[in-house]
């Protein structure tokens, strides 16, 4: 017979050390000049206090690694207009003011990856794999100064593995050991970005007990988990409110 959940989760094995009482403790310890890997797209799925966070922690000229850098002054753009941000590895900037306007000026440098070679080389990077070939961006800028080959009569190009020392990732439900239950479309980058960084801090809207997510469940195993605070309140704001007009 298994044991009770409430031994299991208040042994140390389980992994309970990694909860922590506040999201500054959670992110002690990030400093300036940090490659910083952000789930969420757009705003769907922004970890909002994890983000914050960084802003009241007065760290500065980071490498944001994201899908974009936010939008309307929220999410990520409240980095932007903070100033702390000096390099942002995307595949995105469509409506986001702050950062075209950084981008123009050069205050910010940017770097405009193809979305499915970003999460490849996230995921390459998780996987202990330095580099890969891909057809994706040959004959474009995105081959520029990179190692062309020809597999199966086909031209590659060159990408290598992307990693972080911290990767900031939003959760529906996580456990004490950090096992990982995301919400929908929240889910996106964040799975692969945890197994990518050094450390990855977690905040969730839902903390429960050790064994209630079934395994089925778990989107990301609390392995790749080095910190998680309880956060049940967010905005989750709405970019666009597009709604029918019949």
């Amino acid at each position: 017979m298994s044991q009770p959940k409430t031994n299991r989760a208040s042994s140390p094995a389980t992994g309970a050390k990694k909860i922590q009482s506040s999201v500054d403790q959670a992110l002690r310890g990030v400093f300036d000049g940090a490659r910083i890997m952000v789930g969420g797209f757009g705003l769907c799925g922004n970890p909002e206090a994890l983000i914050a966070g960084v802003v009241r922690l007065g760290v500065r000229d980071l490498t944001l690694i994201s899908n974009n850098a936010g939008n309307l002054g929220k999410g990520l753009a409240i980095w932007l207009r903070a100033g702390i941000v000096r390099r942002v590895i995307c595949t995105y900037v469509g409506t986001n003011e702050d950062l075209h306007r950084q981008m123009a000026s050069g205050q910010v440098q940017v770097d405009i990856i193809p979305q499915g070679t970003f999460v490849e080389r996230i995921r390459a990077a998780g996987a202990g794999i330095a580099a890969f070939y891909t057809p994706t961006g040959v004959g474009t800028v995105v081959a520029d100064g990179k190692d062309v080959r020809e597999f199966s009569g086909r031209p590659h190009i060159l990408e290598e593995a992307l990693h972080a020392d911290y990767a900031l990732i939003r959760a529906h439900t996580a456990d004490p050991f950090g096992n990982l239950r995301f919400y929908r479309t929240a889910r996106n980058f964040s799975p692969v970005m945890a197994t990518a960084a050094t450390t990855t801090i977690v905040e969730t809207d839902q903390l429960c007990g050790l064994g209630d997510i079934d395994p089925d469940d778990v989107h990301l195993p609390g392995i790749f988990v080095q910190r998680l605070v309880h956060v049940p309140e967010h905005e989750d704001p709405f970019e666009y409110r597009m709604v029918r007009n019949d």
